[in-house]
């Protein structure tokens, strides 16, 4: 309720301010005034081009007017919620219970966008055309009986040269490489989405409800060798556990992105004197997926860079000040439709600082098209850790990606899956190999894998799995259609077993992929 008092009071004021200007100006200027306003208060305000007026008249004007107190059309805010949800998301303020905005203004908000929003979006048009790769050499397999492929969760481990995978069914397995097989070695009740081993201890995040839902179900359960113990507090969707010793105190805390949906947050939860976990608030926030730990601003003290991609979509720095307090600073922000999916910190230029690498592509959501603006942004590092993008590489869906030296000339180059590509114009796109050519000029040679359609490949990660000496990749498949797919790829989907992938690096082999 605090939050939404304090949304209002903001708005109140703001509109105040500018009350006097509006009257001034014509509908038209009004529109775009109370556009600006309102629609970037909370966040970017997205350019009202990059989407149809068809999505906006379906879509995302309903839910606008409902997130501003206002009735309008068909659309119902509680709609096959249960009552816990119910009330869950009427505390949150999401909705208020009082509009916030003025009918007569709405509409003219609505006249605004419906006139400049355009009947279609521009297609991708690649200036470069893939040639197929030669870098790796490929071969696919299945890890289990389970007919489909439905893994939620990949992970490599260096030590042990081998992988994890958990599946919307709570199961995890663990494939070496050595002996090339598989092992069930845990079992959860929902889809699990993280796994880390500890010297004593393992700790499995069970998602708990896989589809959008407000409800807190998640947990994290720490498996001992003869017990599995629930950690006291449920989560709300949460999808990645950072663990690791944030103060230097000889005792690990964790950092749970807690995607939640219409709310959610990340989450710190640290380890007390009796052995229990505290749980604090670190972002209060929907959508966010992953976080890394890194001295940024090398002051000597870990800080956590975090991915949000839920409306105020962002790349959040949350330095350390004192022991587990954080200064928060948004370092990038980008559009509420982009879809950011994922981010790696690295140095891609060599100066001596971390720049970061985003992919933006997620289209499961309620405004489903091919989107121009999807694909893979390198955003450079100023020193100060002020950021600029420097590149951006379309592809449409592009939702991970691996980045590594493998062709060892001394630069980074880029394997980007995409789960949502233009299956119609661009199918070669759901997975491609950036070669860099020139980092100064970001020149790369783009390259097409010929088995990148066996599957949906929907996770990704990398190692030496064949330890000569170069960077091999794996890629897990998740073959649920919840986009249109055509019938002649989800038809190879069904005929084939391709559970994983393995793109072995051929840097110091004899042998030429064929």
């Amino acid at each position: 309720m605090k939050r939404q008092l304090n949304f209002i009071i903001a708005l109140f004021f703001l509109c105040l301010s500018s009350c006097n200007k509006l009257e001034r100006i014509s509908n038209e200027e009004k529109g775009a005034e109370i556009y600006t306003m309102y629609c970037g208060s909370c966040h970017i305000a997205p350019d009202v081009k990059d989407l149809t007026k068809e999505y906006w008249v379906k879509s995302v004007l309903p839910e606008m007017a409902a997130r501003m107190g206002i009735d309008d059309g068909d659309f119902k805010r509680y709609d096959g919620m249960q009552f816990e949800e119910m009330e869950i998301i009427h505390n949150s303020g999401v909705y208020p219970s009082m509009p916030i905005l003025e009918k007569q203004d709405w509409n003219l908000l609505k006249e605004y966008i419906l006139n400049i929003a355009p009947d279609s979006l521009r297609t991708n048009v690649y200036t470069d055309s893939l040639t197929p790769q030669t870098r790796f050499k490929s071969r696919t397999f299945a890890i289990d009986d389970t007919p489909g492929s439905f893994f939620t969760m990949l992970k490599y481990e260096k030590d042990g040269n081998k992988f994890w995978t958990g599946d919307i069914t709570g199961k995890i397995l663990e494939y070496k490489f050595s002996s090339e097989t598989s092992s069930l070695i845990h079992t959860a009740q929902n889809a699990v989405v993280d796994y880390v081993e500890k010297d004593t201890v393992s700790y499995i995040t069970d998602i708990g409800i896989l589809d959008p839902s407000e409800l807190s179900t998640g947990k994290i359960i720490a498996a001992y060798k003869d017990s599995y113990v629930r950690l006291p507090d449920t989560l709300h969707r949460p999808v990645n556990n950072l663990v690791i010793d944030l103060n230097n105190d000889g005792l690990d805390e964790m950092i749970v992105s807690e995607f939640g949906h219409l709310t959610g947050q990340l989450s710190l939860l640290v380890l007390d004197e009796n052995g229990v976990y505290t749980k604090k608030v670190l972002l209060s926030q929907p959508g966010t997926i992953r976080s890394v730990a890194k001295d940024m601003d090398k002051d000597g003290k870990l800080d956590i860079v975090a991915i949000t991609s839920q409306g105020d979509e962002s790349i959040t720095i949350l330095y350390q000040k004192d022991n587990l307090t954080f200064r928060s600073d948004k370092a990038i922000r980008f559009s509420p439709i982009y879809g950011s999916s994922w981010f790696e910190l690295l140095d891609y230029d060599g100066d001596g600082d971390d720049d970061i690498i985003t992919v933006n592509g997620d289209n499961a959501d309620k405004t489903y098209i091919q989107k121009p603006y999807h694909g893979l942004r390198i955003h450079l590092n100023d020193g100060n850790n002020q950021f600029t993008e420097t590149f951006f590489y379309p592809i449409n869906g592009a939702t991970r990606f691996v980045a590594d030296d493998f062709d060892q000339d001394g630069d980074i180059d880029f394997t980007v899956i995409s789960t949502f590509p233009d299956y119609e114009n661009n199918p070669d796109y759901s997975m491609i190999y950036l070669e860099n050519i020139d980092t100064s000029s970001n020149k790369f040679n783009s390259h097409s894998f010929k088995d990148s359609n066996l599957s949906r490949w929907f996770l990704l990660d990398k190692g030496d799995i064949d330890l000569d000496g170069d960077v091999d990749i794996i890629l897990s498949a998740f073959t649920y259609v919840f986009v249109p797919v055509p019938q002649s790829i989800t038809k190879v989907w069904g005929q084939n077993d391709a559970d994983i992938m393995i793109l072995e690096n051929n840097l110091f082999d004899s042998d030429q992929v064929k």
